[in-house]
């Protein structure tokens, strides 16, 4: 499908707030890769981020990267944000991409109970943990966080956030979506504690809540704090977290009030209705109850979605509709960027025939 570049104007447009500038609305959207052989990202990697920064990608949000914690992996080849060798791998990858005039921000990740005993890592000695041990399917597949070690998880996320403005980076995206450990933490399906990190869908906030003012408080009021939530869970797509415009507004108020800058909401798709009764998809309905600015994510210019269902078409146009009417602020593109890292400046330039299209194929390329 070609389109009519003047349609692309809003795609574009800088985007800004007080804490961060971006030249267009276009963002690279965190996808694990496993190309970071003992945590350590090295010049592949940071060629690879480069790329898209060259051809028009004005924010990159890295794969995700784990925090200081023993269990916070489950793949030795899943990149780390901590140790001399990982953070100057990373501080390359900052280096290249700001040299290739983009910006880009680390998603800090602890994969709790997704986890596995018998995974690839480093220290397969060391159990999944979560808030109640329990995975996705509710499973009990490791153990529950006690409140100590719970604090230090949140002193690790500060680190890793203070090591990331360190060394240059633009800001930070906490993974609290697709049933990684802080999701575990929002989920009553995975969260059954009776302390103050349980309860109701805001009671369930507080380790966020704690992970993002430790977050703040480690890199000042300048540094922009987003985090990355979902409805769905990896093997779970049609769980709810909120059911209802009121639920999602209890738990947002409480990460706005912790320090939440941008909220990534992660969808399926991203043009789907959220709730009954109203066309706003899952970011408009965050935008218009947390008043932040928001990402949107899901299946964004590809013809079949995560779950191999097929579309119509591309859904460029609906994109471009929602940033019009300003029901969303920012883009993220996942597979469509792994494919091509010339995505962005195709579609500036009115060159749609040409983008590579999504397979495994192309998505398994390290280019």
């Amino acid at each position: 499908m070609t389109t009519n570049v003047t349609a692309h104007h809003s795609l574009f447009k800088p985007f800004s707030t007080e804490q961060i500038n971006v030249k267009n609305r276009i963002v690279m959207a965190p996808m694990t890769r496993f190309f970071s052989p003992g945590g350590v990202p090295g010049a592949d990697v940071a060629a690879y981020y480069r790329r898209r920064a060259a051809n028009g990608t004005g924010l990159i949000i890295t794969e995700g990267t784990t925090i200081n914690h023993p269990a916070a992996s489950n793949h030795d080849n899943i990149p780390t944000f901590h140790g001399e060798a990982a953070l100057n791998g990373w501080a390359q990858v900052v280096k290249e991409v700001h040299e290739a005039g983009g910006k880009i921000i680390p998603q800090l990740w602890h994969v709790g109970t997704s986890r596995k005993q018998g995974d690839p890592v480093f220290n397969p000695e060391v159990l999944p943990v979560g808030p109640s041990g329990l995975d996705v399917s509710g499973n009990l597949t490791g153990e529950a966080l006690s409140e100590e070690e719970i604090a230090n998880i949140v002193q690790a996320y500060a680190q890793a956030a203070a090591d990331a403005k360190r060394i240059g980076f633009d800001g930070v995206e906490l993974h609290g979506a697709h049933g990684y450990l802080i999701d575990q933490f929002f989920w009553e399906a995975t969260n059954k504690r009776t302390d103050r990190y349980g309860g109701d869908i805001a009671g369930r906030t507080q380790f966020a809540v704690e992970v993002v003012e430790a977050v703040r408080k480690a890199v000042g009021p300048d540094f922009p704090i987003v985090l990355r939530f979902s409805q769905f869970k990896i093997d779970a797509y049609t769980a709810k977290l909120t059911r209802t415009p009121e639920e999602l507004e209890q738990f947002l108020t409480p990460l706005v009030k912790a320090g939440v800058d941008i909220f990534d909401c992660s969808a399926r798709r991203f043009w789907e209705p959220e709730f009954e009764g109203s066309p706003l998809s899952l970011a408009g309905w965050v935008k218009k109850l947390s008043g932040k600015p928001v990402i949107t994510v899901g299946s964004v210019g590809l013809n079949v979605d995560m779950t191999g269902q097929h579309s119509e078409d591309s859904k460029i146009e609906t994109l471009i509709e929602k940033l019009d009417s300003q029901e969303i602020d920012l883009i993220a593109v996942g597979r469509s960027l792994l494919a091509d890292p010339e995505w962005a400046e195709k579609i500036r330039t009115g060159r749609d025939e040409e983008i590579i299209p999504y397979t495994r194929e192309s998505a398994a390329k390290l280019y």
